[in-house]
C-alpha cells in the first residue's frame, strides 16, 4: 500500500534563481535609493528616495521606489539601509549560488 501526501493546490513553482534574482535586484534598488539620498544630503528642497519591498505572489520580492512625503533627509536611516541592502543582497547570491551548486549536483548525478 502506497501512502500518498497531500501538499495542498497546485501552484507554480519559481525557480531559486529568479527568487534569488528578484532579491538581488530590489537589493540594488534600496542601495540606489540610500546613494542617491546620500549624494543629495545638502540639496535645498531635496526629497528622500524609498524603495518599498514586498513578497511576489509565487515566491520572490518585488520593489518599487518612490518619494518621501516630506523634504529633509535621514542620513542615519540612508547609511543603515544602505548597509541592509548590502547584506540582503549578498545573502540572496549565496542562496543563488547554491542553488547553481546543487543544479549541477543534480546533473552529475543522473548524468
Amino acid at each position: 500500500m502506497r501512502t500518498i501526501l497531500y501538499l495542498g493546490p497546485k501552484r507554480p513553482m519559481t525557480s531559486i534563481p529568479a527568487i534569488s534574482l528578484s532579491g538581488m535586484n530590489a537589493a540594488q534598488s534600496a542601495t540606489g535609493a540610500a546613494a542617491h539620498n546620500i549624494a543629495n544630503l545638502s540639496t535645498p528642497g531635496f526629497r528622500r528616495e524609498q524603495v518599498l519591498q514586498a513578497a511576489a505572489p509565487g515566491g520572490g520580492v518585488t520593489s518599487s521606489p518612490s518619494l518621501a512625503a516630506q523634504q529633509g533627509n535621514a542620513l542615519e536611516a540612508d547609511m543603515v539601509g544602505q548597509l541592509a541592502a548590502k547584506h540582503q543582497f549578498l545573502a540572496n547570491l549565496a542562496v543563488f549560488k547554491t542553488g547553481d551548486q546543487m543544479m549541477g549536483s543534480l546533473l552529475d548525478a543522473t548524468g
